[in-house]
């Protein structure tokens, strides 16, 4: 039955790419103004019923996966022509031809191959992360304007009493901002169900701002600031050792959002630096048997090398993830590098539960999908943290 469903949806997929390339040639030919139209969208409004915004992307794909005609009969390639080749397949929706169209206007036409191939197995929203993480990776080494002084950092706080209730509010740097929020997030995470209570019931807002009033009185004994990831609350930010010494480039976050190399040398001066490298002594690799969690140390590691759910397509940051033995620590697995990977919770269920099945290659997790997904189990990895 499932097979028949994905059978159905390439189906209804290359019949989309048929509608839209009905759609470019009654654009050609000017129905629009023909009909009296100010423009077509306004026209498969009204015929198809559809709202303008949903017409309007639809004569936009068109326009990209059309060949367009010249004045004098010559036929033009289309402006995408991999993706209208995968979508007259009806291994693309209309969803990701959107996507694709939105992440190639900062990648050269060389890039359309690459992500139409990582399209083909993901869903649009994944597309959308490797596409912005190819596109600062193949610019990352375009010179930086070195002359402009540093844009001033924006902190402001509103504290504005209304009746017995303090209505709190505020701006906070991309820094400040990140540590905050590696305050706040070991505090909100939903309390455990219970048989008595059930789960949960307060809206992350509400967790937030439960973590909020926590961590104020965590301040008044600030010798119980809670752990997060086997480790107290730390800023982690990955960087090459020679761009940083050169004040070039950029370092990551946890959140994967990039901090320049200004900011880390004025962060150097006043945080601890932990050197993480990989095959020395200066952090654990190996616990051995008798630890049957990850340490923060190789937490750490696996942050470093994984830099986020590894599963492919999954754009987690590091955490919101698990540390998760390939090989069950119960089964003899080691609590070691070589046998961790870190997963997003819904991953690390569906790898216990599922046909998925994940193995270390080179020093890298390597996912195999179950036969229903791919009857040639084809091995897959997670290129949106690959770079």
């Amino acid at each position: 039955m499932l097979r028949r469903i994905v059978g159905k949806a390439m189906e209804i997929r290359a019949g989309e790419h048929e509608l839209m390339e009905m759609i470019a040639e009654l654009d050609r030919r000017g129905a629009a103004s023909e009909l009296g139209y100010k423009d077509l969208p306004y026209v498969l409004k009204h015929a198809v019923r559809w709202d303008r915004t949903v017409a309007k992307q639809w004569v936009e794909n068109a326009a990209l996966l059309s060949a367009e005609i010249t004045p004098t009969g010559a036929e033009l390639a289309p402006k995408l022509p991999a993706t209208a080749s995968a979508a007259a397949e009806g291994a693309l929706s209309v969803e990701h031809v959107k996507v694709v169209a939105e992440v190639m206007k900062k990648l050269p036409a060389e890039a359309e191959a690459s992500v139409v191939d990582f399209a083909r197995e993901h869903e649009p929203s994944a597309v959308r992360s490797f596409g912005r993480e190819l596109a600062y990776r193949l610019y990352q080494d375009d010179p930086e304007p070195r002359d402009s002084d540093p844009a001033p950092q924006v902190n402001d706080l509103t504290l504005d009493w209304r009746g017995d209730l303090l209505k709190v509010s505020g701006t906070l740097d991309k820094i400040t901002g990140a540590k905050f929020e590696a305050l706040i997030d070991p505090l909100a995470k939903p309390r455990p169900t219970t048989p008595g209570e059930g789960p949960d019931p307060r809206t992350r807002t509400q967790r937030q701002g439960d973590a909020f009033a926590e961590l104020i009185d965590l301040m008044l004994r600030a010798d119980q600031m809670p752990e997060h990831g086997g480790e107290p609350v730390t800023l982690t930010l990955t960087m090459r050792y020679d761009d940083l010494a050169a004040q070039v480039g950029a370092a990551t976050l946890d959140t994967r959002e990039r901090v320049s190399a200004d900011q880390v040398r004025q962060l150097a001066c006043s945080a601890g630096i932990i050197p993480l490298v990989l095959g020395t002594q200066s952090q654990p690799l190996d616990v051995g048997r008798k630890a049957r969690t990850f340490t923060a140390g190789i937490r750490r590691l696996l942050v470093t090398r994984d830099r986020g759910c590894a599963f492919p397509g999954c754009d987690r940051h590091p955490k919101h993830c698990d540390a998760h033995h390939i090989q069950h620590w119960a089964d003899g697995g080691a609590t070691s590098v070589d046998n961790g990977v870190l997963l997003c919770r819904h991953h690390h269920r569906l790898i216990h539960h599922s046909g998925w099945t994940v193995k270390m290659a080179n020093g890298i997790p390597i996912f195999t999908p179950p036969k229903w997904l791919d009857p040639d189990r084809r091995p897959r990895r997670n290129l949106i943290h690959a770079f």
